[in-house]
């Protein structure tokens, strides 16, 4: 029943969170190997001419990748009860649909580094303490890495480093910088009662040659059905190697 079940899922769907500017549709354009910006379809399947994603029901798809397919869920962070309310509903929704081609397979939540002291904020402890995905599970992507380089610089500058040997110490001290946060947004959402299933963190995805192996991998090892590993690993675009390893390991 199960394989049978899968059979008829033809694309990878997933969710995307996280507050604004936290550099969403890049990673999805990394993923998808596009810089174009993703076509938007309505529910019905109606391409959508308005600009913005503000609806989390709309689907993004790049003509790049088609066969993955993303919604974009919107404001929450801001405080609104309402839009809140509505993405809880749209998760509980696409979890469970009986219409298997509309369930959502994962969820990324973004967390940027661009305001490293605001990892984790009261939006981010209200999902994960209050929104049972289920069996869709939750992966935090921890991005705009390269943004704490600056941080490194500055901190460095602070503790009394003439700025050329600051400079040639940030590579170190942006590892130690990051090495803090990812375990500190760890420490703080493994308490929720609702825990993400696997973190993984983004550098450069600015750069169109950036490499997406480490979240595709993340995203599949936390599947819990092996046909929608699979159906990753082959929409996936980003690594032949992640390929070549599953087709191995399975």
């Amino acid at each position: 029943m199960a394989n049978e079940y899968l059979k008829k899922i033809k694309r990878f769907r997933i969710l995307v969170m996280g507050r604004a500017n936290a550099g969403k549709t890049t990673i999805l354009q990394r993923v998808c190997n596009s810089t174009d910006k993703p076509e938007i379809f309505d529910g019905k399947g109606d391409k959508y001419f308005q600009r913005g994603y503000h609806d989390i029901q709309n689907e993004l798809v790049f003509q790049s990748n088609p066969g993955f397919v993303f919604h974009d869920s919107c404001g929450f962070e801001a405080g609104s009860t309402q839009q809140f309310d509505q993405m809880k509903h749209f998760v509980a929704d696409h979890a469970v649909t009986t219409r298997v081609n509309e369930r959502i397979h994962a969820i990324w939540f973004c967390i940027p580094m661009t305001d490293s002291h605001r990892t984790v904020t009261a939006a981010e402890r209200k999902f994960f303490n209050e929104c049972d995905t289920g069996h869709v599970p939750v992966i935090v992507l921890v991005t705009k890495v390269d943004a704490l380089y600056l941080t490194a610089i500055r901190e460095l500058l602070d503790g009394g480093l003439k700025i050329a040997e600051a400079k040639a110490r940030a590579t170190e001290k942006q590892g130690e910088l990051l090495e803090k946060w990812f375990g500190y947004v760890k420490h703080e959402l493994d308490m929720c009662r609702f825990p993400p299933k696997g973190y993984v963190s983004l550098n450069k995805m600015h750069e169109e040659e950036a490499d997406c192996t480490a979240l595709m991998e993340c995203t599949a090892n936390v599947l819990n059905e092996e046909g929608l590993q699979r159906l990753l690993i082959s929409t996936q675009q980003s690594s032949v190697g992640i390929c070549i390893k599953y087709a191995v390991n399975k």
